[in-house]
């Protein structure tokens, strides 16, 4: 593999091998891309760990230790690869519906790997600080948030921060030409000579000589990042899905060229103004998204206005575009019941509170006439934007906007009163804080929150968990496109019959959701006995 610039630092300690350790040196042997992500090897000869899929030359066996997380890897002491570039894999989570601990530990790495989410660092003693603040959002003491996290996966809340931070900070090196200052406070450290000691520390070498060695065999930054993805991913699908979605101006989806654009908008934590314009602090922007197919990868490009909030751009692009799903482990169990299915991702949002805006729309109508009412609500109320393309040019309008915005206005862009209540109280609480919309939010709470604001039922709040909320086995079982596809819409109790049967797809549902309205006709996936058609 790869070796650094100064000479590695034996590990400190190594991985148990294990019967699955032969499995995986196949694969590394394969450099198959299905298993990116899911486990790091690390190699003794030279203290580098590297992905799956690394193209150097493939280490004796005797020499590989195996980690499932980079935090693993670098706390038993070695150091990243400069060429297959651990921070590009995508991330791997085993999702749980029952075990409390398990789904603790999952919230938990959830909001560590969330930029908008990191605590905010402090000057002294940051360390107790950030698993403190941790601890009091999921509800439990941080003696027994470090205890289950450690259990689970062999180490520390803290190390597994400090690694997320570091490989945030090695991406934005290596692909942008980010100052050294900017790329230190965009990863979440407090000050520059904290983040150059941390980067030092960990991987033997400074930022400055990183950027320098061109990390790759005479790359140099490019200002293009790159997502990686596990396959099969049904690429032209997703790209259908939002470009029969998408409002002009604010997005721009080019199925021949794989690419997807649009603007966006950051909000200033803990603002909100009815003025409808930008906040100070808000950054605003766009980006362009390209899949290359051959590579596996999304090659993203944005503003130079969205540098100081990259990870989190970054973050949610990955969400939006589902590029951390695991196909082997949901087809496993939805390939039986959706066999033509097997590459389709679960469309996310770049913002929620938009997505929100879009599930109200839809309520009970067409896609292309929610599309009409979304268009005319940009138009009326999106603030313009400069972009390279005269097709991007404005701005979803804020919640603060809509949270003012009057029943005439709203009725003029032909939304009926229900639905302007419901737009009208969902942006309030958003604005207010009250409510919070991001793939780090409380499942439960979350939808119970929605389903309380008038207007808004178990279907939009489903929909929302599903795509704003990345919760994988959301279910809207009142949907009228499910019934048909599952053939209950004759059963007394259609939405009873749905969830009954989608038991057997969890915790996947979401993503069988988007496979049933994708095959239309389901045969046999309901079985035609019930009590409930009688």
């Amino acid at each position: 593999m790869i070796q650094p610039m100064n000479p590695p630092t034996p590990p400190a300690t190594l991985a148990t091998d294990t019967p699955l350790d032969e499995g995986r040196y196949l694969a590394v042997l394969a450099r198959d891309a299905r298993f990116d992500g899911h486990f790091f090897t690390a190699v003794t000869s030279t203290g580098i760990y590297c992905r799956p899929v690394c193209a150097v030359r493939t280490p004796r066996r005797e020499n590989c230790r195996f980690f499932v997380l980079a935090a693993q890897a670098e706390s038993a002491g070695f150091r990243p690869c400069l060429r297959c570039r651990p921070e590009l894999a995508p991330q791997a989570l085993v999702w749980s519906v029952q075990d409390a601990s398990g789904i603790l530990v999952q919230q938990a790495v959830r909001l560590l790997d969330a930029p908008d989410l990191w605590p905010a660092p402090t000057a002294h003693g940051e360390g107790s600080a950030t698993v403190a603040r941790l601890a009091e959002r999921l509800g439990v003491s941080d003696r027994h948030l470090r205890r289950i996290f450690e259990a689970a996966l062999g180490v520390s809340p803290l190390q597994y921060l400090q690694t997320r931070r570091l490989l945030t900070a090695k991406q934005l090196l290596t692909d942008t030409r980010m100052p050294v200052t900017q790329v230190a406070l965009a990863s979440g450290f407090a000050s520059v000579r904290r983040f150059n000691a941390a980067f030092s520390g960990h991987y033997g070498l400074n930022p400055t000589q990183l950027r320098r060695s061109g990390a790759t065999a005479g790359e140099q930054p490019t200002s293009t990042l790159r997502l990686a993805w596990r396959p099969p991913f049904d690429v032209p699908a997703l790209l259908a899905f939002f470009e029969r979605r998408q409002f002009h101006g604010v997005e721009w989806v080019l199925p021949e060229e794989a690419t997807l654009r649009r603007t966006v908008r950051l909000p200033a934590p803990g603002t909100g103004t009815g003025t409808g314009t930008v906040l100070p602090g808000e950054t605003t922007g766009w980006f362009s998204a390209r899949f290359d197919m051959a590579r596996r990868q999304v090659l993203l490009q944005t503003s130079d206005s969205l540098y100081p909030v990259l990870p989190l751009v970054i973050r949610r692009v990955r969400a939006m575009l589902d590029l951390d799903a695991d196909p082997a482990a949901i087809n496993a169990v939805l390939h039986p019941y959706f066999p033509d299915g097997d590459g389709l991702r679960v469309p996310g949002a770049f913002d929620g509170f938009e997505l929100a805006v879009r599930a109200v729309l839809g309520q009970q109508i067409t896609v292309a006439a929610a599309r009409t009412l979304g268009q005319r609500l940009v138009e009326r109320l999106g603030e313009p934007i400069a972009t390279p393309w005269p097709g991007l040019s404005r701005l979803f309008p804020t919640a603060a906007t809509l949270a003012a915005a009057d029943g005439d206005t709203l009725g003029q862009l032909g939304i009926v009163r229900q639905r302007q209540a419901a737009i009208v109280a969902l942006a309030r609480a958003v604005d207010s804080g009250g409510l919070a919309l991001h793939a780090g939010a409380d499942v439960a709470a979350t939808t119970a929150a929605l389903c309380a604001l008038p207007g808004i039922g178990d279907w939009t709040a489903q929909y929302i968990a599903m795509r704003v909320l990345r919760w994988p086995d959301a279910f809207p079982a009142g949907d009228v496109a499910l019934h048909k596809a599952l053939g209950v819409q004759g059963h007394k109790n259609p939405a009873r019959a749905a969830a009954e049967a989608s038991q057997a797809w969890r915790p996947w549902r979401s993503y069988a959701v988007l496979r049933a309205w994708a095959a239309g006709t389901l045969v046999g996936a309901v079985p035609p006995a019930s009590p409930l058609s009688k």
